[in-house]
């Protein structure tokens, strides 16, 4: 296994960024491949530093893709000529596919987050349907609803600021019926009627987006959509994302890999 650091000029965002990849090295296959997207006030080191995902990714042969996306939500914004949904989906994928030995079908890539990033795992999974055939979407920021009917509250519960938000969407008012609300996305996929990605769902019941998370499954749940949603013990915390990234990555198409050489199995 290969844990790589790496540093390129996006066209998108018209910067330097940086992202963390694990690579397995026992296969003769193209791996498939999981983009893995942090949380608000995260980096592209949380899950090497909180969770056990570089065993996970060993033990099914699976790459794993993690990028900064700062506190921007992985959205486009146009108004600063950053296109995080892009640089993510579009751009990432390509760049990563031509470093690393990845598959390039849509039924062997995977995009999942937590909290912001489940929220941008969620939308960008759908945006992208042709290039993800799975999501999971850790406790999402699934409070469109709230945002749009009482902003206010948001604020009050533990959450960003007002100001905040319109820093990342601009002007909240647009978010509705637009390619950054996850149900009209949802309600166009089902129109066109394409094949839309499977979901992952889990949230804590000691969470504070419990109440938003439960709703937004509530809204969907009787639509064509192929959803596991799970409410489990825990809180908006690392100990609940480590045991459902574990879930999760069991619960993807994947096989167990070959045993490879690492510092816990050498013989002396």
């Amino acid at each position: 296994m290969s844990l790589v650091q790496v540093n390129f000029v996006s066209k998108k965002l018209t910067r330097a960024v940086t992202f963390n990849a694990i690579i397995p090295m026992k296969s003769d296959q193209p791996l498939k491949t999981l983009y893995l997207l942090h949380g608000a006030v995260g980096d592209h080191n949380d899950y090497l530093n909180e969770t056990r995902i570089k065993r996970w990714a060993l033990e099914k042969n699976l790459a794993v893709i993690m990028p900064a996306g700062e506190n921007n939500f992985y959205i486009d914004q146009a108004f600063k000529n950053e296109y995080y949904g892009e640089f993510i989906a579009e751009e990432l994928v390509a760049f990563t596919r031509k470093m690393f030995p990845l598959s390039n079908r849509r039924e062997d890539t995977f995009i999942a987050g937590l909290s912001m990033g489940g929220y941008g795992a969620l939308v960008n999974g759908l945006k992208y349907h042709e290039t993800f055939s799975r999501i999971g979407a850790f406790s999402p920021g699934t409070f469109l609803t709230q945002l749009w009917d009482n902003p206010q509250s948001l604020a009050d519960r533990r959450m960003f600021s007002l100001a905040f938000f319109d820093a990342i969407f601009n002007d909240i008012s647009t978010i509705k019926d637009s390619d950054r609300d996850y149900y009209y996305l949802t309600d166009q996929l089902i129109a066109k009627k394409v094949e839309m990605p499977s979901i992952y769902l889990p949230i804590g019941k000691q969470d504070f987006l419990l109440e938003n998370v439960r709703d937004f499954y509530h809204e969907i749940k009787n639509k064509p959509i192929d959803i596991d949603y799970i409410e489990d013990e825990g809180g908006h915390d690392w100990e609940f994302w480590d045991r459902h990234l574990k879930k999760f990555i069991d619960w993807l198409p994947l096989e167990s890999s070959q045993e490879e050489l690492h510092s816990g199995n050498v013989s002396m």
